[in-house]
């Protein structure tokens, strides 16, 4: 599999690593304008490319991907307020694009529980909140998995109406963030009663898990058109 790496930083080495340990190879790599312009016939050898950039730089990295018909994989987030026109154009022309707020599988593994901890924590009367800590460079606050959590949880459980992590209210979700130092992401959701609590962490100790989450969604999504995340590549 030819992979175009769009964002060339920390988590962009990391899946490079990850795709040569894979067999694959990368074409090309983008981490600016100018290398758009350079390296537009570099990328058409690409048979999927993967997104680890900016926020302010996403949809147009899509946009460009979609005019070539290159399949891609999003990784960064803190860019959903235009994912219906992106997901709208994915489907009109028949593109592909893969998009997960959080590539790794023992992350996906606790999105899957925290929807069951929802739930019996409406019906057994549990109160819930959240807390999430990453390396001080990370520009999203709270972060994107935290985002996704929270939002699965207000699906999940009518006790809450909306997230926050400002001060808590009430039928309000709240969420710690937390940044300090290079911690590479702490997510928890805890569920508290009278009688006892039950807490969901997951911690990643690198980038690792990350990036082979990333590759095994370019392998899925290679021949196949639609908008797909990782509950799909679970269900594969």
């Amino acid at each position: 599999m030819n992979i175009a790496l769009i964002g060339y930083g920390k988590m962009g080495h990391e899946v490079e690593k990850a795709a040569i340990a894979r067999q694959h190879k990368i074409v090309v790599t983008i981490d600016n304008p100018k290398e758009w312009e350079e390296r537009i016939e570099m990328l058409k050898q690409a048979d999927v490319a993967i997104d680890f950039s900016q926020p302010d730089q996403v949809v147009s990295n899509i946009n460009r991907c979609f005019d070539l018909h290159l399949p891609v994989v999003v990784g960064t987030t803190a860019w959903q307020d235009h994912f219906e026109e992106i997901k709208k154009r994915c489907l009109d022309e028949k593109q592909s694009l893969f998009h997960a707020p959080n590539f790794s599988i023992g992350m996906n593994i606790m999105f899957l529980l925290n929807k069951q901890l929802a739930k019996y924590a409406e019906k057994y009367g549990y109160q819930l909140s959240m807390a999430e800590t990453h390396h001080i460079h990370k520009l999203d606050k709270p972060s994107g998995t935290a985002v996704k959590l929270a939002n699965d949880i207000l699906a999940a459980n009518h006790d809450y109406s909306q997230w926050s992590i400002d001060n808590p209210s009430d039928r309000t979700l709240y969420i710690k963030v937390t940044r300090e130092g290079e911690v590479n992401g702490i997510h928890s959701v805890m569920a508290e009663s009278p009688a006892d609590k039950i807490t969901l962490t997951h911690e990643a100790f690198n980038r690792q898990g990350f990036a082979l989450g990333a590759i095994a969604a370019a392998e899925f999504l290679i021949g196949k058109t639609g908008v797909f995340d990782m509950e799909d590549l679970f269900q594969a």
